[in-house]
């Protein structure tokens, strides 16, 4: 029977989670849990956003119980200069209680050193994705884009979400998730629930593959789902 089309608001979402689900999963040969790096603009305009992740993040631990866990380490940027990282963190208490403890301050983007401490994170055991999320983008683009073509050709897809339709942050975000092998979708400031799905489509993939992506619950996801192309 065919699926419903997707809802026109709903048409980036879906071309994301469609790239998303062609893509082969990422799971570590260790058996400990994928490490996911979560990526997050706290410069002066993200506040509200950055509460909304707070509780969001969760949404990302829980997507995952039953598929092998995640490991998330929260990626910031904010001030003057200041691009710090957590370890990585299996727990959604620990990781939203470091997250209630940054307030986002005045500065600009840092998203080439926040990809310069990805490459090195993946150097020291390897990375799953990246989920990066911001409103802005205020540095060269050919650093950032070389630095993501890096992270691909590593095998360390970037999930950009862009909150707004900025258009110079909006064709960056699509130029890192293209050379890293991921994918983009902007998504509306005043939608939660779409930030939401879109971390739980991004924990799901990589700790559970494509089938673990199709098996989620929601009504979005089933009729996303049931858009797939069929496995290679």
């Amino acid at each position: 029977m065919p699926q419903p089309p997707a809802k026109p608001g709903n048409r980036d979402v879906a071309a994301f989670l469609e790239r998303l689900g062609a893509m082969p999963a990422v799971r570590p040969a260790s058996g400990r849990p994928a490490r996911l790096l979560f990526a997050v603009d706290a410069t002066a305009s993200r506040q509200p956003a950055w509460d909304r992740a707070c509780h969001l993040q969760a949404e990302m631990f829980a997507a995952v119980q039953g598929l092998g866990g995640l490991a998330i380490s929260l990626c910031y940027w904010r001030g003057y200069g200041e691009c710090a990282a957590t370890p990585f963190l299996a727990d959604a208490a620990e990781l939203g209680r470091r997250m209630a403890g940054v307030r986002c301050l005045g500065g600009q983007t840092q998203i080439l050193r926040m990809l310069g401490h990805a490459l090195n994170a993946t150097r020291a055991e390897k990375l799953a994705a990246i989920v990066m999320v911001g409103d802005a983008a205020e540095e060269p683009p050919d650093p950032i884009c070389h630095a993501a073509g890096e992270l691909g050709l590593r095998g360390v897809p970037i999930f950009a979400f862009l909150e707004g339709e900025d258009p110079a942050a909006s064709s960056l975000f699509r130029q890192v998730a293209t050379l890293s092998g991921g994918a983009f979708a902007p998504f509306d400031p005043a939608s939660a629930a779409m930030l939401r799905d879109l971390l739980r489509a991004v924990a799901v993939f990589a700790a559970g593959g494509r089938g673990a992506l199709a098996a989620l619950p929601d009504a979005a996801a089933r009729c996303i789902a049931g858009q797939l192309p069929a496995p290679r």
